[in-house]
């Protein structure tokens, strides 16, 4: 079904569904607001001005286009041409202030003037934060407890840049739960409120919004990797949570058979069946959209454990749903032990700290190595920097030790 047999362009379709996958299941009193923000979003999406302002903003403030950096030291471990597209260099540290950007803007377009948002590894925390203050908005951030302790230095950030920090302290106390209560709050404050999701995931049309606001992750790697080499890579890898960043990177090369698409979710200690959601969940609905989702032998939602916060949520985006059971899209895992490996290896081999959900794909390196030949290229979306991880990894160091 992959490549020149199937047009990946013409989804979701007008009700919001990739095949199956996607859709609507929220309370009533949301409908309104998303068929507004359905309305909102479709004039903003062809209005002139509207576009050249993210297109400025994206580049005067959050410092697009980011380069696409050849690994040379890295290429020689792997034997193979690697490429970083690199998003770590944006403004907040990673991809996730391309799509708060265009959300942000298209909020105060609609006239609201707050944003709620959820967090786990709190990048997107930061960046909603950054816009919101930005644009003159007041920002809620919900984030797990077990987060706002690993993540501490994103909390901060968040404080600091005017935005109030809510800890969720229940189920698992990580993005699931969090997710939970920014949709409880905008069920309650639906008429003034912005919810701001960080991720492809939620109901229509959230999941087109969030694809299409990051895909310029792709289309500049497009170009770049055409200027540098005069063709397309042979592998593009990136790693998976909810999947925005993946979902951009890979949005541009969907229709190119030749390319094989790779996504990497977080295998937790290796053993754990709560981990991996396209590799062990099965279809069900989470946070108003029928996706692959964790969940346990009476179909309740599982709790879910990775090392990356980030990475630590039992769904993911209905696109992603319907890329792994079309086969355009290859999914595999890496364990918590093969990630950390990796952020130590590409500091030390290339002098890049990588946060832990960027290390996923940068550790299926080693588990793509056989099969590559010298000449074959394989782009890596360099998601974030590790700023945040930096103390994560070194408890698990000096636990190990």
């Amino acid at each position: 079904m992959a490549g020149s047999q199937m047009d990946f362009s013409r989804y979701p379709d007008a009700r919001g569904y990739f095949g199956k996958f996607g859709g609507r299941f929220v309370p009533e009193v949301l409908m309104p607001a998303l068929d507004e923000l359905t309305s909102a979003y479709a004039e903003t999406h062809s209005d002139v001005d509207f576009v050249r302002e993210i297109e400025k903003e994206l580049r005067d403030f959050a410092g697009r286009p980011t380069p696409l950096t050849f690994a040379q030291r890295l290429s020689n471990e792997i034997g193979a041409k690697i490429f970083l597209k690199r998003e770590d260099l944006l403004h907040t540290g990673a991809h996730k202030i391309n799509n708060a950007i265009g959300q942000a803007l298209l909020a105060r377009w609609m006239g609201k003037k707050k944003i709620i948002a959820e967090t786990g590894a709190g990048q997107h925390g930061v960046a909603a934060a950054t816009v919101a203050a930005r644009y003159g908005m007041a920002c809620t951030v919900y984030m797990g407890e077990v987060d706002t302790q690993r993540q501490r230095l994103n909390v901060q950030r968040m404080q600091m840049l005017g935005a109030e920090v809510v800890p969720v302290k229940s189920g698992s106390r990580t993005l699931k739960d969090a997710i939970n209560e920014a949709i409880r709050d905008w069920v309650t404050n639906v008429g003034n409120t912005f919810y701001l999701i960080g991720s492809v995931v939620g109901p229509h049309p959230y999941p087109m919004i969030v694809r299409d606001f990051q895909s310029i992750i792709g289309r500049e790697t497009r170009r770049q990797i055409l200027e540098i080499l005069s063709h397309l890579p042979n592998y593009v890898v990136a790693c998976v949570g909810g999947g925005s960043n993946a979902i951009g990177m890979f949005h541009s090369f969907l229709n190119d058979e030749e390319v094989k698409l790779i996504g990497v979710e977080a295998g937790g200690d290796g053993s754990d069946k709560n981990a991996a959601t396209l590799t062990r969940g099965r279809p069900g609905v989470l946070h108003g959209a029928m996706s692959f989702v964790l969940q346990n032998a009476d179909g309740q939602i599982a709790e879910t454990h990775s090392v990356s916060a980030g990475l630590d949520y039992p769904g993911v985006g209905p696109e992603h749903s319907f890329l792994k059971e079309s086969g355009r899209v290859v999914y595999e895992t890496v364990s918590d032990n093969e990630a950390l490996s990796a952020f130590m290896s590409t500091a030390r081999l290339e002098g890049l700290l990588p946060a832990l959900e960027t290390a996923h794909a940068l550790a299926y390196l080693q588990k793509l190595k056989p099969r590559l030949n010298p000449s074959d290229v394989v782009v890596v979306c360099f998601s974030g920097r590790g700023d945040k991880d930096v103390e994560t990894a070194q408890n698990v160091n000096m636990g190990a030790a």
